[in-house]
Order: structure tokens, then C-alpha cells, then sequence
């Protein structure tokens, strides 16, 4: 199995003997992308219903739901660190395929769902600023992927930077909205004391607690930490972990300063003018400029959840990418997935709004949110019985009081995730519109075919007791070489475009030699890593994984050698066709030879076609070796 984020892993270095503050900042990043899920706009709707109904009084209940998140992506981040996988890839070494195989088709139910909530807030954000109708800013953001497509061209840390820039600008905003709502600063850390709740708003807390951990982020975490280069002994983990602590906190507070905001804006403007039944994102922008007396506030009020759904789209896109990738080895072109993804989420919201209207958006924001609260258990226990582990984990396993705190807050927040879905269930199940069809069709099955897998990811530690084991990217048997050399151009430098797997890589091998000659020709093996952010950079650093391919295609330049070739190997990594192309014109590569698979239409769009894009590149021959699936 490759590594979490093949292209970047161990990618940002440190500096010798910097100091406290730089090797903080070469750390930071990962979680400040992870916090852009905690202030998506399926979670303005429980804030904006808590402050419009209760004031400030709520405030104590979205800072439980923050320490929570804290404790739960710390220890996904150091399961990224310590395990050197992700939560995906973790599952998959540890369970049966079929338990990861129903755990991924959950996950990207879940993926889908969280799109719909970035969807339907990107829509309403156009609608509030330019007065775009709902349906027509649901359709728009399906070209959002040309956003991201340009952004993955600038490497990581200008992404993590541009992802920062938008967690700012959301901030601002809320910051801006804050000074005009002027707030009563004495209630407001009277909020911070817990309170007793009655029957309503414990039903309003239940939902801000139960929509503040998003299961992908959990996922997400663990692969994007390990993007920075770690020293695999005791003191550089332990560095790692207690600076990825400090990004942790200090992004997820930033989180928790939006949801406060939001909860704080509804207080001083909805509950003290007597409109306590808001809860709709739109009815609450509608209100903003004539009970604030400004143009200012509604107008910074649509800026932030514009940023906040394109922030979080971006993240998501990653996150589908990391568990496609981790649980069952499928890899997709990253624009793609992101188009899947969003037209998964685009298609039941312009069917919901078609049929019954712009007011049906609510409704459709919690369902997301009632989706991502099934999904929340089949990320959350897996992770708590690998942190804990000390066959995975050695002496990094959590102690016994982080497992039985974590245990505890899982525990609740499950308990309330599954209360959140059984009262969806009742109150829509005889419901004659969309969504009573989706709860009593696909809701009510869905919930009962995952009760048992629940139960067995559970008790899976205790009724098996055999070893975890890690998948190790082993050495290749020897092959040998018996087709002969014959002359064909005297060439002198030929490009052989190898993929990695051992009998697709014989084939071309095989093939190649049919027409290269042993004269002294140089011979460039030539492998491209492809995961899912290849786009990142376009040379591999020294990291564990490219020791391993180069030990790969050591074994194949040795039985070259044998035969008089001298041989260089390559290793790079971003779209195979791109940086074939680079390297030819580098080398000055005389053939470039690879396989070809038979791709028709539908399987170039999945897999690309790299021998027809380096052939129109290049003014040099290409050859393609027919190469069978194994």
C-alpha cells in the first residue's frame, strides 16, 4: 500500500536547528485545513437557532463540542504521525475487505452529504450577494472544480495558505458583525457557564454538538500531518505530536470563534428583538440590515458563508480522495472526483428545491447533517481502538485517562448523533414530500443495515485477539531476462515509463527489449507516483516511500545492467503524462516507451491517457507495449 498523500509525504522539511517559532510554523497548516469542516454552513443553522431561542446561554455548549473535536483530531493526528497511515488505510490493514468495503460506501455517503451542506451554502451565499436564485447557484457550483483544479497547481502550503486566507476572511466578517451587533459582553461570558436545559433547548444543544465533529475531517487529519518530514524516533514524533497539539488547538479555536459569532450574532440581534423563531440562514440575513440599521452586515454576513462553503468544498474534495485511495486502492483523476462528488450532491438539492421550493433548503441542510451524524461511529471507534493500541501505537498509545475521556465524549456524542437520526426519522416518515420519500426509502434501511456493523466494530478488539500488522511495500522477486536485443535505430537515450506493478512492468520490460539493441544505449526507468495530490510538487523527496521505488526499479536497472545499458532511475511524481514530458525534454530522450492498457472513452477519463498526450508533446517516437490486465 502506498503512502497517505504519496506526492507530499515528508514533503515540508524542517530547517536545521531552527527555533521554537519556525519549526511551529513548518508544522502548522493541516489543522487549520481540517477547521474549515467546523464552521461549514450545516452548522450555521443550529447556531443561529440557539442564539435567536436562548440567547447566550448556549455558548457552553459549542465550546464542549470544540474540546471535543481537539481531543478527536489530535488523535487522528497522531495516528497520521505515529502509524506513518491514515484512518482509511489503517482500516483496511486491520479489518476484512468486506468491512472495508461497506465502511468506504459509507463514508462517501457521508462525503456527498457534507457536499450538499457546502452546495446549498455556496447557493444561498450567491443568492444573499447577488441575488442569484437558489437552483441557479446550485447548478453554478458544479464548476467550482475549475477552482480547485487551479489551486492544486501551487503545491501545499499554498494551499493550506489560501484555505487560512479564507478562514480569515470568514472571521473578519464575523468580527465586523460583532462590533455592529454590539453585543452584551457580561452575558456573553455568563454563557460560558454551564447551564440546566430545558426539553427545547437541550434538543437545539443536542443538534450543535452532534453537527460539530465531521467524520471525514477524521480521515483528512491523519493523512495531511504527514505531509511534514518527521524523524521516525522518540523525540522527533513526540516533536511532532506536541507541535501538530498547538496547530490543533489554535485552528479549531478559530472554528469555535466562528460558531460562537454565529450564536452571538442571532443573541443580540434576533433574541433581543423578540424574533426567536428564526433558524433559516436566509430569513436571518433578510433581518440583519433592518433590525442592525446596515447595508454593511447582511452584505459581510453573505461573504462569510460563501467562503465558508468554498473553503470546506475544497477540503472535502481531498478527504473523498483519502478514503477512495485508503480503503479500496481506487485512484481517480482529482477533477473527477470532485465532479462525482459535487454531482452526487447537486442532483437529490435541485430535485428537493424543483419540487418543493426554496424553503425546502432547510430541510435539506439537516438531512445533511443527519447523514454525516451516521456515518460519525464508523470513524470515531476505529480511530479510539487504533490510538489505543499499543501494537499500533507503541508507547504513543493513549494513556487511560485521554481513552476514557475519549471514550466518554464519543460515547456522547453518538448517543446524541443517533437521537438526532431516530427524530429525523419520526418527524419525516410519513411526510408526503422528498424528503419523507428519502427518510422512509433510504434513511430507515440505511440506519438498519448499519446497527450490526456498528456492533461489531465495537467488540472486533475484544473477540480478536491476533496481532494489527502493517502492509509493507515489499522488495520484488527476481525476474530474468531471455528475450534477445536486436538493432533497431542506434539510439542512445531511451525513456521507459514504468507503473509499478511487478507483471505490468515485466510486460513492458519484455517488450522494450524486443527492439533496443545492446550497444550503448542509456536506458531511463521512469516512475510517477499518482496519488491524491499529485499536483503538489514534481519531484519526490527522500522520504520512506521513494526509498522503496527506488529499491523497485533497482531490480529491474541490475538485470539492465547485465546487458550492457546504462542505467538512471527517475522517480517523480504529479500526472504521469506531465512529467514524463518534462523528463524527456530534461534527458533529451531519443524513445520514450511505456504500456498501453486499451483504454476506451470512459476508462481515459477515470485513468487518463498518458501514451496520447506524451506522443502530441513530444516530437520524438513513442512506443506502447499492449499490456494485459493481471
Amino acid at each position: 500500500m502506498s503512502k497517505s498523500l504519496g506526492e507530499v509525504h515528508s514533503s515540508v522539511n524542517l530547517k536545521p536547528q531552527s527555533n521554537f517559532w519556525v519549526r511551529l510554523f513548518t508544522f502548522s497548516g493541516p489543522a487549520f485545513m481540517v477547521s474549515v469542516g467546523y464552521m461549514d454552513p450545516g452548522n450555521w443553522a443550529t447556531d443561529i437557532a440557539g442564539g435567536a431561542q436562548f440567547g447566550y446561554k448556549l455558548i457552553w455548549v459549542i465550546l464542549l463540542a470544540n474540546l471535543m473535536a481537539v481531543l478527536f483530531q489530535t488523535l487522528s493526528a497522531r495516528l497520521g504521525i505515529v502509524y506513518g497511515k491514515d484512518l482509511a488505510q489503517a482500516c483496511r490493514d486491520h479489518y476484512p475487505k468486506p468491512i472495508n468495503f461497506i465502511l468506504w460506501i459509507v463514508c462517501e455517503i457521508a462525503i456527498a452529504a457534507c457536499d450538499l451542506a457546502e452546495v446549498l451554502g455556496s447557493a444561498i451565499g450567491l443568492y444573499i450577494l447577488f441575488g442569484i436564485p437558489l437552483l441557479w447557484g446550485v447548478l453554478i457550483t458544479t464548476f467550482d472544480v475549475l477552482i480547485l483544479m487551479t489551486l492544486m497547481s501551487f503545491g501545499i502550503r499554498k494551499m493550506e495558505a489560501f484555505i487560512l486566507s479564507l478562514v480569515v476572511t470568514i472571521g473578519i466578517c464575523f468580527g465586523l458583525e460583532m462590533i455592529l451587533s454590539k453585543p452584551q459582553l457580561g452575558q456573553i461570558f455568563t454563557g460560558f457557564l454551564p447551564t440546566s436545559l430545558n426539553s427545547e433547548a437541550l434538543f437545539i444543544a443536542l443538534g450543535i454538538i452532534g453537527a460539530t465533529v465531521m467524520p471525514h475531517n477524521l480521515y483528512l487529519h491523519s493523512a495531511l500531518v504527514q505531509s511534514r518530514f518527521v524523524k521516525k524516533t522518540n523525540e522527533g514524533i513526540k516533536e511532532a505530536n506536541k507541535f501538530n497539539f498547538i496547530d490543533s488547538v489554535v485552528a479549531l479555536n478559530s472554528a469555535f470563534f466562528v460558531n460562537a459569532a454565529i450564536l452571538i450574532l442571532a443573541a443580540s440581534v434576533f433574541f433581543t428583538s423578540g424574533h426567536s423563531d428564526i433558524a433559516s440562514i436566509i430569513d436571518a440575513h433578510a433581518l440583519l440590515a433592518p433590525l442592525l440599521g446596515s447595508s454593511i452586515a447582511p452584505i459581510a454576513f453573505g461573504i462569510a458563508l460563501l467562503a465558508a462553503g468554498q473553503s470546506s468544498t475544497i477540503t472535502g474534495t481531498f478527504a473523498g480522495q483519502i478514503v477512495m485511495e485508503g480503503f479500496v486502492g481506487l485512484k481517480m483523476r482529482p477533477w473527477l472526483r470532485r465532479l462525482t462528488t459535487r454531482l452526487l450532491a447537486i442532483i437529490p438539492a435541485v430535485i428537493v428545491i424543483k419540487i418543493s421550493g426554496d424553503h425546502a433548503v432547510d430541510s435539506l441542510l439537516i438531512l445533511s447533517q443527519v447523514i454525516l451524524s451516521i456515518q460519525l461511529p464508523f470513524a470515531l471507534i476505529p480511530l479510539l481502538h487504533f490510538t489505543s493500541s499499543k501494537q499500533m501505537m507503541g508507547k504513543f498509545a493513549s494513556n487511560k485517562i485521554i481513552e476514557t475521556f475519549a471514550w466518554i465524549a464519543s460515547l456522547l456524542i453518538i448517543t446524541l448523533n443517533v437521537k438526532l437520526v431516530f427524530d429525523t426519522i419520526l418527524l419525516n416518515i410519513s411526510a408526503p414530500t422528498a424528503i419523507g420519500y428519502f427518510t422512509r426509502f433510504f434513511l430507515i434501511p440505511m440506519s438498519a443495515i448499519l446497527l450490526p456493523l456498528l456492533l461489531y466494530l465495537v467488540s472486533e478488539p475484544f473477540i480478536k485477539k491476533d496481532k494489527i500488522t502493517k502492509i509493507i511495500y515489499g522488495r520484488r522477486k527476481d525476474f530474468s531476462i531471455t528475450t534477445p536485443f536486436t538493432n533497431a535505430m542506434g539510439l542512445t537515450k531511451i525513456g521507459i515509463a514504468l507503473e509499478g506493478n511487478k507483471e505490468r512492468d515485466e510486460q513492458i520490460i519484455f517488450g522494450a527489449m524486443q527492439i533496443i539493441k545492446t550497444m550503448k544505449a542509456s536506458i531511463y526507468l521512469i516512475h510517477c507516483v499518482q496519488t491524491v495530490t499529485a499536483h503538489f510538487i514534481g519531484e519526490m523527496v527522500e522520504d520512506d516511500e521513494t526509498l522503496k521505488m527506488k529499491d523497485y526499479l533497482n531490480e529491474f536497472a541490475e538485470k539492465l545492467e547485465k546487458e550492457n545499458f546504462s542505467v538512471h532511475t527517475i522517480i517523480t511524481g504529479g500526472e504521469p503524462q506531465n512529467e514524463i514530458i518534462k523528463i524527456a525534454k530534461k534527458q533529451n530522450l531519443e524513445l520514450i516507451i511505456a504500456g498501453s492498457h486499451g483504454h476506451r472513452f470512459i476508462s481515459d477519463l477515470i485513468y487518463g491517457s498518458t501514451i496520447n498526450g506524451v506522443r502530441q508533446a513530444l516530437k520524438l517516437p513513442v512506443l506502447a507495449i499492449p499490456v494485459s490486465k493481471k
